[in-house]
């Protein structure tokens, strides 16, 4: 029988795998920039209630 006359689908089926792989690369980078950016958002908001608590604290330790 000639090459014509079969199907091959190997060449297809490594597309997918590729590209199943390259989804869950991608997948995955998503999720850690958004934990990394989780954290910042947490790092600012703590930066800012420690800066308002000391400035609280240097002016109640004016008025006194």
């Amino acid at each position: 029988m000639a090459d014509s006359g079969w199907y091959d689908d190997g060449a297809e089926s490594d597309a997918v795998e590729r590209a199943e792989r390259a989804t869950r690369v991608g997948w995955a980078a998503i999720a850690g920039i958004t934990g990394l950016l989780g954290c910042a958002v947490i790092a600012v908001a703590v930066a800012t209630l420690v800066g308002i608590l000391a400035c609280l604290g240097v002016v109640l330790a004016m008025n006194y």
